[in-house]
């Protein structure tokens, strides 16, 4: 298990624009070539956008997309004329394929707080899709097949346990809240990193987890093949 901390996160954005970035992995100009992946995660951005702020029209391809607001509105509009406004709660899923250009703003009256991945596909090109799932219920998986991956929500109060998926790479983000991992204490904003097939009946294997809530806790966990 490898535990990357809020505060070693890239900064990056444009804060006379009001947009805060920090990036989990080597992105833009902040090049790790150690950092530059794990399994097929390639980015984990916190973004804060003020209200008004936005990045403008940009271009992506060969990357599946996949965003979650904490706080705010996130407006988004596209090239394949999707225009949809994204709320805490829903899964927003974009995949770039061979092409796609898009919008993303804040255009409510209050600051806008969202989480975005990005996973590398199996298979690059195609055609551009796009869709959101309102509301996710919690522990109901995302399946993202092109990137081999899977999303779980999990919403926990203090006290509450919850397994981690036996997987060669689990990804877990804390969104808000204090959680325990294997003797870890994790913040808002920390990551943890594991690998591993594991053996689920050794409880000393890395993959035998769980995550136990100290307090009332939301996190973002990927599944990877």
């Amino acid at each position: 298990m490898d535990v990357r901390r809020a505060g070693t996160r890239y900064p990056g954005g444009d804060a006379s624009a009001g947009i805060s970035s920090r990036h989990a992995f080597s992105f833009g100009p902040h090049y790790d070539p150690g950092n530059l992946r794990f399994g097929p995660l390639i980015a984990c951005n916190e973004e804060r956008l003020a209200p008004g702020a936005g990045f403008d029209e940009h271009p992506h391809s060969h990357t599946e997309i996949v965003t979650w607001v904490v706080e705010g509105e996130l407006t988004h509009r596209d090239s394949a004329g999707h225009a949809t406004v994204i709320r805490p709660g829903d899964v927003q899923h974009l995949s770039a394929a061979a092409g796609v250009r898009h919008v993303e703003r804040n255009d409510g009256a209050v600051p806008l707080t969202f989480v975005q991945m990005w996973l590398a596909p199996r298979t690059p090109g195609g055609t551009p899709s796009y869709e959101v799932i309102p509301g996710i219920a919690d522990s109901t998986p995302y399946a993202l097949p092109a990137a081999g991956a899977m999303l779980h929500v999990r919403r926990l109060a203090p006290g509450a346990r919850t397994a981690l998926p036996e997987a060669p790479h689990v990804y877990v983000h804390v969104v808000r809240g204090d959680v325990r991992l294997r003797g870890a204490h994790l913040h808002p904003g920390d990551a943890a990193r594991l690998t591993g097939a594991g053996d689920p009946g050794n409880p000393e294997d890395p993959i035998h987890r769980e995550t136990v809530a100290e307090t009332a806790a939301e996190l973002l966990v990927w599944e990877m093949a």
